[in-house]
């Protein structure tokens, strides 16, 4: 059996908490960084060089192939570079706490689901209060 809440009170209240989230001035701010970032060519082809870099080193790796300490200092200094432009730095920063908004509201929400009640704060930061997860709990 197939449940759907495509139009129940469930997915108006989901909707309404997706505009709360995007109404939030941190979120707000959080996407301004993002923005900011997107609209600068420079920090862009910067990330972007020390993504290519990054997964040439990483294939290298996945093929047993030794990583010259040369090829780790270049990336190392790419890197250190990129952390110390603002705007790369913001967006980097701003990426994370999307991520752990992200994952504290869907932790929250399966949590809700798997109990079948709201969790406690112990429940929903991370702690089962079962034993069932191996927390030792």
């Amino acid at each position: 059996m197939q449940t759907t809440i495509d139009n129940s009170p469930v997915m108006q209240k989901t909707k309404e908490l997706c505009q709360m989230i995007l109404d939030e001035p941190s979120m707000q701010d959080l996407r301004k960084r993002i923005d900011t970032f997107m609209g600068d060519e420079q920090a862009r082809a910067q990330y972007d060089a020390l993504v290519s870099k990054g997964e040439a080193l990483q294939q290298k790796q996945q093929a047993s192939q030794t990583l010259s300490g040369e090829e780790i200092a270049d990336f190392e200094q790419h890197r250190d570079s990129l952390l110390q432009n603002p705007v790369a730095r913001g967006f980097l920063d701003a990426q994370e706490e999307l991520h752990n908004v992200k994952h504290s509201i869907q932790s929250f929400v399966s949590k809700t689901l798997e109990l079948g009640r709201l969790p406690t704060e112990e429940e929903a930061s991370g702690g089962c209060g079962h034993g069932g997860c191996g927390c030792s709990h």
